[in-house]
C-alpha cells in the first residue's frame, strides 16, 4: 500500500501527471472572480468561501479522471487486482494519494488566495481546517466515479455528471462552516457535519470503488 501510495505521488507530481493542473486552475478561478464580481470588497468578503470550496472542488474534480484509466491502460490495475491486497484497501491507498496531491496544496492555498477575496483574518485557520476535513470526501466520492467511468471514452464530463451531486452536502457544510467560524459563535455544527460526510465517504468510498472496478473488469 506505501509503496500504491508512492507511485500515485510521483505520478501526479510529475509533469502533466494532473496536481499543477488542479492547483492552477484553482488560481485562475480566484484571481479572475474579483474581477467578475467587480470592487465591492464587502460583497467578495461574503462570497469569498463559497468561490475557495467551488474552485477547490472543480480543481480536485479535474485530476479524477485519470485515477483508474491510466493504471488500467497501462496493464497495472490488472497486477493489483491480483495481488493479495485486497482491491478496498488498494482503492483507498490511490484515493489517499490523490487527496495528499491535490487537496493538501490547495488548502496550503487557499488562505493566499483569501487575500484577493478581501476575507476576514478570522477565517483564514477555519478555512484551511475546513478544506482539509472537507476535501478527503472529495477524492474518495471521486474514486467511485473514476471507477464507474474507467472505460469509458471521454469519461471526464461523465465523471463530472457522476459526482458532482454527490459534493453538493460537502460545498453546503463546508461554505458553512467557513462562514460560522468566522463569526463570534466560532465553529458550529457544520463543521461537525462536515468530518462526519468526510469520515462515511472515507470509510465507503474504497468499499463502492472496489465493487465498480470489479464490473468493469468483468
Amino acid at each position: 500500500l506505501t509503496a500504491l501510495i508512492r507511485r500515485d505521488i510521483r505520478i501526479a507530481l510529475r509533469v502533466g501527471g494532473g496536481a499543477l493542473i488542479g492547483v492552477l486552475f484553482f488560481l485562475t478561478v480566484t484571481v479572475l472572480m474579483p474581477f467578475a464580481v467587480g470592487p465591492d470588497l464587502a460583497l467578495l468578503a461574503r462570497l469569498g468561501p463559497a468561490i475557495l470550496w467551488l474552485g477547490a472542488l472543480l480543481a480536485s474534480l479535474l485530476t479524477l479522471d485519470r485515477l483508474f484509466t491510466a493504471d488500467h491502460e497501462d496493464g497495472s490495475l490488472d497486477l493489483i487486482v491480483m495481488s493479495r491486497t485486497p482491491l478496498e484497501l488498494a482503492c483507498a491507498a490511490k484515493a489517499l494519494a490523490h487527496w495528499i496531491t491535490t487537496g493538501i496544496p490547495l488548502a496550503v492555498l487557499a488562505p493566499i488566495l483569501g487575500i484577493l477575496l478581501n476575507l476576514d483574518l478570522n477565517a483564514y485557520p477555519i478555512l484551511v481546517a475546513t478544506t482539509l476535513l472537507g476535501t478527503p470526501a472529495v477524492s474518495f466520492l471521486g474514486a467511485v466515479g473514476a471507477a464507474l467511468t474507467m472505460k469509458t471514452r471521454r469519461g471526464g464530463l461523465l465523471l463530472a455528471l457522476i459526482v458532482l451531486p454527490l459534493y453538493v452536502p460537502t460545498l453546503i457544510f463546508g461554505i458553512s462552516a467557513v462562514s460560522a467560524g468566522a463569526g463570534p459563535g466560532g465553529l458550529g455544527a457544520s463543521f461537525l457535519i462536515l468530518a462526519a460526510i468526510s469520515l462515511v465517504t472515507v470509510v465507503l468510498g474504497p468499499v463502492a470503488a472496489a465493487a465498480a472496478l470489479r464490473v468493469q473488469l468483468q
